[in-house]
């Protein structure tokens, strides 16, 4: 069912939404966990590391793919309502 051309422009605006959204959570966490907030985490310890080096190196790699499994998620939701799931 194809949808109608407003409904389309919906559905790219709440995708573009989505989308930006996530970007804001990946850019605060690798850039601003993992370059300009270091010293003041570094002040906590984590699993025995400091936990400015910790979200540097490992904890990104959590948050990156937690915002992919998210991702994944909500676009299917939209999908749904939408009704251009598969």
């Amino acid at each position: 069912m194809n949808p109608d051309t407003n409904t389309a422009a919906q559905y790219w605006r709440r995708n573009l939404q989505i989308i930006f959204s996530y970007l804001a959570v990946w850019f605060a966490v690798s850039f601003g966990c993992g370059i300009v907030f270091v010293d003041e985490l570094n002040q906590f310890n984590l699993f025995g590391f400091k936990l400015g080096y910790w979200f540097a190196n490992q904890g990104s790699i959590f948050v990156f793919s937690a915002l992919t499994i998210a991702y994944a998620v909500r676009m299917s939701h939209l999908d749904n309502e939408f009704d251009v799931h598969e």
